[in-house]
């Protein structure tokens, strides 16, 4: 990771914390001071469920899964991360609790870390910096997360793809089928009849 390369991840995380609010350059110059970089193989987990969150990321490049499982093995897609998003067991970092899920890999992956400490003393600190944290929660705790509710409940299987397709151009050729199924809540089988009946 060269220091150029370096240098576009912190603006695009730069962007993305500006896309909530218009953060002062004294807020984003103490973010970029407590940045760390990591690089993340296809597969490799970041966290294990059980395990007691300490970082926030942000991912650059690539994608990534929060998955749980149960007794029997089964695995379950809480959620695919791509570019441009926050990843982390927010729970988790907030009461200090074991995760109650995984975070894994779906490809070679570069991601901004933040230490969560650092960035409750930083939204303690700065006021901007606490506005953007009040935007951030009910854009994604709040708006996004009813809508997904919502729609979890009252649009086909097919409109979730096709929603999700709309939010993600091209994810159905970066992430496997059967993580994208997961996470609309089909099975693959469905999922595949899905994408064959919209291809006629």
């Amino acid at each position: 990771m060269t220091p150029a390369d370096k240098e576009s991840y912190i603006e695009q995380l730069k962007s993305a914390f500006l896309n909530y609010f218009p953060l002062e350059v004294e807020t984003l110059l103490s973010i970029e001071a407590m940045v760390q970089f990591q690089s993340l193989k296809k597969d490799e987990i970041l966290l294990h469920s059980g395990e007691v969150a300490k970082n926030l990321h942000f991912i650059v490049k690539g994608a990534m899964r929060a998955y749980f499982g149960d007794e029997k093995g089964n695995t379950y897609n809480k959620n695919i991360f791509l570019e441009g998003s926050f990843a982390g067991s927010k729970v988790s970092m907030m009461l200090g609790q074991p995760s109650g899920f995984t975070l894994q890999a779906l490809e070679e992956t570069t991601i901004v870390s933040m230490n969560f400490k650092k960035y409750k003393a930083l939204i303690a600190e700065r006021p901007d910096f606490k506005d953007f944290y009040i935007a951030y929660l009910e854009k994604n705790w709040v708006i996004d997360k009813e809508e997904r509710e919502i729609s979890l409940v009252m649009d086909t299987a097919t409109v979730r793809y096709l929603k999700l397709l709309q939010r993600h151009p091209g994810i159905d050729k970066r992430i496997p089928l059967q993580h994208i199924a997961s996470h609309l809540g089909v099975t693959p089988i469905q999922l595949s009849r899905i994408r064959k009946t919209l291809k006629k």
